[in-house]
């Protein structure tokens, strides 16, 4: 089991992620195009995008449990079954913290205002710094 290269796969796959979840918000946001018909969706995508957030919390949780685990499980028997584990967990995590940026790609089809769209970019944004490996649990 090496710690440095499993550190440095789940920083890698972070950044794909962070593309795969905010690539298609600000590229629907450049090119996008708005359908009147699609108008009276705005507020309701945009209060499901922020509901969408607090789905985040659970996966959180199980995220830095796992962490913890992965953490104490240094050069012992069961440190590949934490380490797996963990990326399962970070990987839920990850595809929840997505959700407010893809719910946001959806309403670039509305009439909802670019900063509403930029503001929930942002939250995904944040909610991904908090699923950084900690370079202390390599």
């Amino acid at each position: 089991m090496n710690r440095a290269a499993e550190h440095g796969r789940l920083a890698g796959r972070w950044w794909l992620h962070l593309l795969l979840a905010l690539g298609p918000l600000f590229a629907l946001l450049t090119w996008g195009r708005e359908f009147d018909e699609l108008a009276v969706l705005a507020t309701p995508l945009y209060i499901a995008a922020l509901v969408s957030m607090y789905f985040t919390l659970p996966l959180f949780r199980r995220y830095k449990l796992a962490l913890i685990a992965a953490g104490k499980a240094r050069d012992a028997d069961d440190e590949p079954e934490r380490w797996s584990e963990l990326a399962r967990t970070w990987r839920n995590g990850v595809l929840g913290a997505s959700l407010p940026a893809w719910i946001g790609a959806l309403a670039c089809f509305t009439d909802l205002s670019g900063v509403a769209l930029i503001l929930l970019g942002l939250t995904s944004l944040l909610i991904f710094w908090l699923y950084r490996i900690p370079r202390l649990i390599v």
